[in-house]
């Protein structure tokens, strides 16, 4: 049963009174606006930081804007702090395509962790039905630097979270339209195939499966 948004502004409540300072992130996917409409629902001072690695399709970029706007967000971009002429290995290759968890590494988690050094709560937006990684998560974990994931949509369905768009007539992003489902950085992404589970489509024949901000940014028991 996905958690009720009812439930979903409780917890947020109860994180409020023990005076713990909030934030999420989003990659602006067109299922990961779910979130930020309740956030912004909830609150005007929950801020959202957007991972921006450089390698981001347009189309993201552009729909990360008309969200931020519709949704009154406070939206904050950040950034690796390792130029891109710096990501390469030995041989010149940039590091997407040769080490793409060390790419990932540089563009997405070193960013984020100067973010949880500042913040109590991270309310990400991962879900059980993803992959099977996402399947062994609590609806709270331990993260680095004393911090706490708050995981509210973990078993929210797509069923779920398009009944939620539509309900609300929330746009998507463009991409959709041209058969992507699980949307990251554009050499990392592939269009979804009808026997692929939704993140397979992402790293597409290279033996990473999940996102370092998943992995390296949790501490499981």
């Amino acid at each position: 049963m996905p958690l009720e948004v009812s439930a979903i502004y409780r917890q947020l409540d109860r994180y409020c009174e023990q005076g713990l300072k909030m934030f999420t992130s989003s990659s602006f996917q067109s299922h990961s606006t779910v979130l930020l409409h309740l956030l912004s629902q909830y609150s005007e001072n929950v801020p959202v930081y957007f991972i921006n690695t450089g390698y981001l399709f347009p189309e993201t970029i552009a729909y990360k804007d008309q969200i931020s706007q519709l949704f009154k967000l406070e939206v904050i971009d950040i950034t690796s702090s390792t130029s891109k002429n710096m990501q390469k290995d030995a041989q010149g290759k940039l590091l997407f395509a040769s080490d793409p968890d060390y790419c990932c590494y540089l563009n997405k988690t070193q960013p984020m962790e100067t973010v949880l050094r500042s913040h109590d709560v991270w309310i990400n937006g991962v879900r059980r039905d993803q992959n099977r990684f996402r399947q062994s998560l609590a609806p709270e974990e331990s993260a680095p630097y004393g911090s706490l994931r708050f995981h509210p949509m973990l078993d929210w369905t797509p069923k779920d979270i398009y009944k939620y768009l539509n309900d609300h007539k929330i746009p998507r992003n463009p991409l959709d339209q041209q058969g992507f489902f699980s949307i990251g950085c554009e050499p990392c992404t592939r269009k979804r195939h009808p026997e692929l589970d939704e993140r397979e489509a992402r790293w597409f024949g290279m033996s990473k499966f999940e996102c370092g901000l998943h992995t390296d940014l949790i501490k499981k028991s």
